[in-house]
């Protein structure tokens, strides 16, 4: 058995910080992510969150260009929330995502409740723009464009190509309105292949496309991948973008309604559904941190942290605060335990806290077990605990637990 203690002074302040989201290109000086256990990441209702700038967003993209290596990225707005609290399959596209960025106000907004330092929205739309213009390499970045409405995507290609930028369109294509297995033809995955595109932008409502994207990543050559919904309109020009000053007010649903009526139906359920996620979760879990930083401010500090393996599995201990600020001290130690390939067990029975930052972690652990094939069990959970991981939209991992 291997342990390590953690602990940190008094005088320290509690997890919950702010942090300068970097907006400029070229600015950002972190360093490339090794693995997905290196990504800060926070749980936000159920959805991973990456705390990144836009620069290193657009590095990140410019890595998995050169080196052919498959890069899905998810922008996750109110819509995306709302949809992955009631879509399994929808949820797991962004659980399985490379990177997770917060595309809308009211991310943000929650975000600020309960005490995740993510300040700076990073739609879809401002990476494209900012690709169009900011290239750390002389060739321009090759896209392909799949989706949309009919010939806004040949409209944006020509668009984009008649312009001297970072971005050049090597091919698109209206798959028409088919279902996702319709999509997925052979021959439609071949001719995207073909093309020999860096980066694939998918447009086609954010159930389907991020059902579409996940359901074929393992037969995409093209490395980076993405549904960025509306900016494939915004390009061809059939749909404006709000001005600066309603996006930066969160008024920019006003906008898409005014450019497209249609959509008052979709803003008006998801404003509902975000009313009820305030008072059924948001607010509770607020109330939750508040007695948190209670519980720092009375020394419970240290976070002690074992695992063991076993036959056929791997046991992780924490005894203690599981919060941010023990995160970057134990990262090892679940890659340690991953290296095994075995199913994990995580024992919470002496847990006394576990925040949206040690929750990230903990999805981020997921995910690599989900592909090494093995599973995630949490085991121990108090029923304060367990009101936590429900409460922040995690009681799906909490299923493996009742059936093991």
């Amino acid at each position: 058995m291997r342990t390590w203690s953690v602990t940190t002074g008094k005088e320290a302040a509690p997890y919950c910080q702010d942090v300068t989201l970097d907006v400029g290109v070229g600015s950002d000086a972190s360093p490339a992510r090794a693995d997905d256990l290196s990504r800060e990441v926070y749980c936000i209702l159920g959805v991973p969150v990456d705390a990144v700038g836009i620069s290193s967003v657009l590095r990140s993209i410019e890595t998995a260009a050169v080196g052919k290596k498959p890069f899905f990225l998810s922008t996750p707005n109110l819509n995306f929330l709302v949809n992955s609290q009631l879509d399994s399959d929808f949820r797991e596209s962004l659980l399985m995502s490379d990177m997770c960025l917060p595309d809308g106000m009211p991310i943000l907004g929650i975000a600020r409740l309960i005490g995740v330092p993510i300040r700076t929205r990073i739609p879809g739309s401002d990476i494209f723009d900012a690709l169009k213009c900011a290239r750390t390499s002389a060739k321009p970045l090759k896209i392909f464009l799949f989706g949309g409405p009919e010939d806004a995507a040949a409209t944006a290609s020509r668009a984009l190509n008649a312009e001297a930028g970072g971005l050049y369109c090597v091919g698109s294509l209206y798959p028409g309105f088919g279902s996702v297995d319709e999509m997925s033809r052979g021959d439609i995955i071949d001719d995207i292949n073909a093309s020999g595109a860096d980066f694939l932008v998918a447009s086609l409502g954010a159930r389907k496309g991020q059902s579409w994207l996940q359901r074929n990543h393992h037969r995409f050559l093209i490395p980076v991948r993405a549904h960025l919904g509306a900016t494939l309109n915004f390009q061809a020009g059939t749909v404006r973008r709000a001005p600066s000053i309603m996006q930066r007010y969160g008024l920019e649903w006003l906008w898409r309604i005014k450019e497209e009526p249609y959509l008052w139906r979709r803003y008006w359920h998801d404003g509902k559904a975000l009313l009820r996620l305030l008072f059924s979760r948001v607010l509770p879990l607020a109330i939750r941190l508040w007695w948190l930083r209670l519980g720092y401010q009375r020394g419970g500090q240290d976070l002690v942290v074992t695992w063991a393996p076993g036959h056929g599995s791997v046991t992780v201990s924490l005894s203690g605060f599981a919060v941010a600020r023990h995160v970057d001290r134990i990262v090892s130690v679940f890659r340690d335990a991953l290296a095994t390939k075995k199913r994990m067990f995580v024992d919470l029975s002496e847990t006394c806290a576990i925040d949206a930052r040690f929750l990230g972690l903990l999805l981020m652990v997921r995910k690599q077990l989900t592909a090494s094939g093995v599973g995630l069990i949490f085991i121990g959970l108090s029923p304060a605990l367990e009101s936590i991981f429900r409460l922040n939209g995690l009681g799906f991992l909490l299923v493996s637990q009742e059936s093991a």
